[in-house]
């Protein structure tokens, strides 16, 4: 039987003065391409990073393996080899974890000698490539460029180009169409879609947009309230019964192409 990449069992999770995850239980196969949706404050976030444990100002209690491996009782010298080294993440904001005065070609081909063992020239090439099969226009330009001369929508891209150079099996996406227009943010869930697909990846993306997670994710975990209120297919969660349920609003859910489509616009 294949191990779970990830295993969350009664999970709680408290800020100082606050208790904001409760109860969570979860199971994500390999392979899998997991949403996370909920209205803002629903827990998504906190749940998102508590699986790398990332913020420190949450303490968790419950069981929260990775390939069986209990995160909750390791140190963080060990945490920091798995998120290096197994688990790639995309932040809501990539000029955060970009650096600011490293060209971009040279962090991603960094990664690429650190991972692969590529020389500096191959690395350089290799780097190239990645930023053209994220959809970066002029890459060879692009990859000389340092990160605040791209747009946000090119930083996302120049981001997850690095994450998928580590080949890692586990990639973590918070939020990565924040600020994106529609065509960029389109084009950006195609690109994880392919990329995922193609290397074999679990993914798990935190989404505000539940017509992009419809369209996109094979499995849905909807949250309310600090708790997963209702997990399974994206046609099964996204029924305007559940929408309402989730968002306290009225909507028409119509069948597009096999898929779900909301419409709350209206």
């Amino acid at each position: 039987m294949t191990t779970p990449i990830l295993e969350i069992e009664n999970l709680n999770g408290s800020f100082p003065s606050k208790q904001v995850l409760h109860n969570i239980n979860l199971t994500l196969q390999p392979g899998r391409k997991l949403a996370l949706v909920g209205e803002s404050g629903s827990g998504k976030t906190v749940l998102s990073q508590g699986i790398m444990r990332l913020n420190p100002m949450v303490t968790f209690e419950g069981r929260l393996k990775y390939c069986g491996t209990d995160l909750l009782t390791q140190p963080e010298r060990a945490l920091q080899k798995l998120r290096g080294r197994e688990i790639g993440m995309v932040f809501q904001e990539p000029m955060t974890a970009l650096n600011p005065v490293m060209r971009v070609g040279e962090q991603i081909a960094e990664v690429l000698s650190l991972h692969l063992g590529l020389d500096k020239k191959q690395a350089w090439a290799r780097a190239i490539e990645l930023l053209d099969e994220t959809g970066i226009h002029q890459p060879e330009q692009k990859a000389q460029a340092y990160p605040f001369q791209l747009s946000g929508g090119q930083r996302q891209r120049a981001m997850i180009a690095m994450v998928f150079c580590q080949r890692t099996d586990y990639v973590l996406l918070d939020e990565p169409l924040n600020n994106l227009d529609m065509y960029h943010a389109r084009s950006l869930m195609q690109i994880l879609r392919r990329l995922t697909d193609e290397h074999k990846r679990t993914t798990v993306v935190v989404l505000h947009d539940i017509n992009q997670a419809a369209a996109y994710a094979d499995y849905v975990v909807a949250m309310k309230n600090g708790q997963v209120a209702m997990q399974g297919k994206p046609n099964d969660i996204f029924t305007a019964e559940n929408i309402k349920t989730l968002f306290d609003m009225d909507v028409n859910v119509l069948d597009y192409e096999g898929k779900k489509l909301v419409i709350h616009h209206i």
